[in-house]
């Protein structure tokens, strides 16, 4: 069995940017992104992930104590079920970029709605 490197299912801010970018764009366009689109601080440990117009790459960027680190998927057939949404960012947890990296349509995965009551009578 081969050790695969993935995002910690751990972590608590993960941001999906909805809009596909140019991949020829490094961590320093990514990183621009980061801050002047999104107005987020790129240095703060937060997972920002990408895909490129054909969704079939993802790259996720993070900052890690003292540099970027820039994981990069390419799929070999198949396409990342992005999801389509009018905002420019998504949050995500760390559960759910894996399984968005495993294949999973992440916008299918709803939990059950909620319900207020205010009498159990």
């Amino acid at each position: 069995m081969s050790q695969v490197m993935r995002p910690n299912t751990a972590l608590t801010q993960v941001y999906l940017y909805c809009q596909p970018v140019d991949f020829r764009k490094s961590f320093r366009g990514l990183s621009a992104i980061v801050e002047c689109e999104l107005g987020h601080n790129p240095f703060e440990g937060h997972l920002y992930a990408f895909t490129n117009r054909q969704r079939n790459k993802i790259k996720c960027l993070f900052w890690e104590n003292n540099g970027f680190v820039l994981y990069y998927k390419s799929l070999a057939e198949e396409k990342f079920r992005w999801p389509r949404h009018n905002e420019e960012v998504m949050t995500l947890t760390g559960q759910q970029i894996n399984w968005l990296l495993d294949g999973y349509d992440i916008s299918a995965m709803r939990g059950h709605k909620k319900l207020n009551y205010e009498s159990v009578f």
